[in-house]
């Protein structure tokens, strides 16, 4: 009985045998063509795959003009996108990698120091750069000016911006480097009074990207660029950035301790050599120090920009509440007196005339730095230009003299206001308790 039983069974399983290889077989017959087993197959050539695709990317970086010529002049450098602010109010600019740029990253050719149209930009992924592309690594600062960043003046309003923007971001980005550029044109020089404050407001060294061991394009790992100097930025961001730079600059110079006499009045003649300096410095010097002697605890200090460094400027406009000086870059340093101080500006023969707006920079400045610009003289009379009757011919290289009535009278009444908003803790001015006690505590934010 048992052995008939599996017998039975036997016979069962040699009759379903062949409809279950018969199954079997058209499956994995099936299931081939339709590619569900294909990734094993297609292992061996994955890598060709991913190579083909990197190249394609690599191919399809395409590089633009730096500068576009059919672009306004806000826009021509690196055209092809809007740059923003956050918040608004803040320094306007172009980060790379970001959403913006689809997480590529910012690559240039520059090998024109004279026509930036002959400079040129692409966008790539860093998995995917041009063929021949060296990689920076860490932050670059891109620089892009009108003016000239080895002027003190017009460099600092293409600094002004980076400052504000790096104090936003908690002081946390640091510029690797600096690559510069003028309408599109690269630049390979900072002066050292704009690299020294530049290194004092970001807490980096200053190393200038010349492109030069480069045999191709430069790709950045990160990069930010600013074109606008500080137009975008609001008077109150421009305010906040000019604090944050005095004191970074009073701390980088060791401009610390013991706030000065609070009952002291700290007037500097600050004197430029060449073009638009005073005919006669002496006879000027003596005009502001005999109305300085009648207000009490005055005191005359007088010295050549062109002889001190960086922080014997900052030391010295950290001591001062009253700065007379000749219209010039020199007169960039009132960014370092405290808040709330004066300003006197001159000018030579023909400026006011001739000179348009552009004479109003110190005016425009120490309004946005927080001082009080107590008002200009312009000279009245002269001679004429040689071999032109334009006094305008020659106003750069003209020299500025001296109204000694007009000098004593004004010097005066400044003398006397900066005394009594000084003792009477005006609210224009820092406390004389706080003063450069700020230094220890610069804010970035």
């Amino acid at each position: 009985m048992k052995n008939s039983s599996n017998l039975n069974h036997l016979k069962t399983a040699l009759c379903l045998l062949p409809p279950f290889l018969l199954a079997v077989f058209f499956y994995l017959h099936f299931e081939s063509q339709l590619g569900l087993f294909s990734p094993i197959c297609r292992c061996s050539g994955q890598p060709a795959a991913v190579d083909d695709h990197v190249e394609r990317l690599r191919a399809s970086a395409t590089f633009l003009p730096l500068k576009d010529t059919r672009e306004g002049a806000e826009t021509w450098f690196i055209s092809t996108l809007n740059d923003t602010s956050e918040p608004e109010g803040e320094a306007r600019n172009l980060v790379f990698p970001s959403a913006a740029s689809s997480g590529r990253l910012l690559c240039l050719r520059a090998p024109s120091g004279r026509d930036g149209a002959k400079n040129a930009y692409a966008l790539a992924w860093r998995d995917a750069l041009p063929r021949g592309a060296t990689l920076r690594p860490g932050l670059t600062v891109v620089s892009e000016t009108a003016y000239d960043h080895t002027n003190i003046w017009h460099g600092l309003t293409s600094l002004v911006p980076v400052a504000s923007w790096h104090a936003r971001g908690g002081c946390r980005a640091r510029p690797a480097r600096w690559a510069l550029f003028h309408h599109g044109e690269r630049r390979s020089e900072m002066s050292t009074w704009l690299a020294a404050l530049a290194e004092a407001a970001t807490g980096a060294p200053v190393a200038i990207e010349t492109f030069d061991d480069a045999p191709g394009p430069v790709c950045f790992e990160e990069a930010v660029v600013f074109r606008r100097n500080i137009a975008g930025l609001t008077k109150e961001r421009l305010l906040v950035a000019a604090e944050f730079m005095r004191c970074k600059a009073r701390a980088h110079c060791g401009v610390v301790g013991a706030a000065a006499d609070p009952s002291a009045l700290r007037v500097t003649l600050l004197f430029r050599t060449g073009a638009r300096a005073f005919k006669d410095e002496a006879a000027v010097t003596r005009v502001f120090q005999r109305e300085c002697a009648r207000v009490p605890g005055c005191a005359v200090a007088a010295a050549h920009a062109g002889n001190l460094t960086f922080c014997d400027q900052v030391r010295l406009l950290s001591a001062t509440d009253v700065l007379i000086s000749a219209h010039g870059a020199q007169m960039t340093n009132l960014l370092f007196m405290d808040r709330g101080s004066s300003v006197m500006e001159f000018y030579p023969l023909g400026w006011k005339e001739r000179a348009g707006g552009g004479q109003y920079v110190f005016r425009w400045m120490a309004s946005w730095a927080g001082m009080r610009h107590q008002g200009s003289w312009w000279e009245p009379d002269g001679e004429p230009c040689p071999n032109s009757p334009d006094i305008y011919d020659c106003w750069k290289g003209r020299k500025i003299g001296h109204n000694e009535t007009y000098f004593a009278q004004w010097g005066g009444r400044v003398f006397a206001d900066a005394k009594r908003r000084k003792m009477g803790g005006d609210a224009g001015k820092v406390p004389a308790g706080e003063r450069r006690r700020e230094a220890t505590t610069c804010k970035c934010s």
